[in-house]
């Protein structure tokens, strides 16, 4: 069942952590900090009550997402500017909006809870609903055009690589002989065609064997590799001084490329042996995480959406314009 309000189930995962994270960088008057992935908006409602001298700008690709947010957000009246945007477009966005620099950027990356949650975007393996996963309904192809059209060797790559699916080959065979006889239109054909083609032993640890399958479809869909590598080095262009990055990944190949460009920041890039760092060379990100920090204990009880979180933070604390 579809709802229209954010309600009480929707839990922001590690909260309070990233409100500590942006804190030192933000807790002044006038400081301007970027929700990359507005979502139902209870991290941007966090930081506009716990920060009351902010400016918000908020971005999500989901339209419906957006209307709800915007609802949550209404009090704050022009404290908070919500866009549709993707969150690669954040500087073109700034830049309409007058603003050069900014001291905060929040990215809560994956697909959101309200996503999740309502059946009819196919984001979940646990319930029928329409093959679509776009996180913007409007624009773009759906899961099913993905099953129905790419080639075996296509279908095969996705899953290999965005799933990390052993079996990637066998299940884009059964999914090319399953097409041939109807289009794939529903989740639940897809789900019960996966677990058929993985072996039984397999089957039995990790859970849904589906979940690597529509990880992949969902990553196919919306570009989310592409646009977060071009996210991050975008996002970290326009941080201030002093000003705080704040990324939370929910899985391997996204973590992996936020830890890359995160520790290119922060590593000199002067040749071995010199006496001394010229200041081009000089790292210009200090790394606040040591490795990724998970959430507690506590809160995966709480909120089991936080068990596969790695949260990563980076300050910028040097301009890097002499760098070529």
């Amino acid at each position: 069942m579809t709802t229209n309000e954010p309600g009480p189930k929707h839990v922001p995962v590690m909260l309070q952590r990233c409100m500590d994270a942006l804190a030192p960088a933000i807790s002044r008057p006038g400081a301007v900090v970027v929700d990359a992935t507005l979502g139902l908006g209870g991290h941007s409602e966090a930081l506009l009550t716990q920060f009351p001298e902010v400016r918000l700008i908020a971005v999500d690709r989901d339209p419906q997402a957006l209307k709800l947010s915007g609802e949550r957000l209404a009090p704050f009246g022009d404290r908070a500017t919500l866009v549709h945007a993707v969150y690669d477009e954040i500087p073109e966005v700034l830049e309409r909006l007058g603003i050069d620099r900014v001291d905060g950027v929040l990215f809560d990356l994956g697909v959101s809870s309200m996503q999740l949650d309502e059946a009819d975007r196919g984001f979940a393996y646990a319930q029928d609903a329409p093959l679509d996963m776009r996180m913007d309904q409007t624009r773009g192809i759906s899961a099913a055009e993905v099953l129905n059209t790419y080639s075996h060797g296509d279908l095969a790559r996705i899953l290999k690589v965005y799933g990390e699916e052993r079996f990637a080959g066998k299940i884009a065979s059964v999914i090319l002989r399953e097409r041939a006889k109807e289009p794939f239109t529903n989740s639940a054909r897809l789900v019960e065609l996966v677990r058929n083609a993985i072996p039984a032993a397999t089957r039995r640890t990790g859970g849904n064997p589906a979940k690597r399958t529509f990880q992949a479809l969902r990553i196919e869909v919306n570009g989310e590799l592409e646009v977060l590598d071009r996210a991050i080095p975008a996002a970290l262009d326009v941080l201030a001084l002093g000003g705080r990055m704040v990324v939370m990944s929910y899985q391997s190949l996204e973590d992996r490329l936020v830890k890359q460009y995160f520790a290119a920041g922060a590593t000199s890039t002067a040749p071995p042996g010199l006496p001394f760092v010229p200041e081009e060379h000089q790292p210009w990100l200090k790394l606040i995480t040591r490795g990724a920090e998970l959430a507690t204990e506590e809160e995966i009880e709480e909120n089991r959406r936080a068990a596969p979180v790695r949260l990563r933070v980076a300050e910028r604390i040097r301009d890097r314009s002499k760098r070529g």
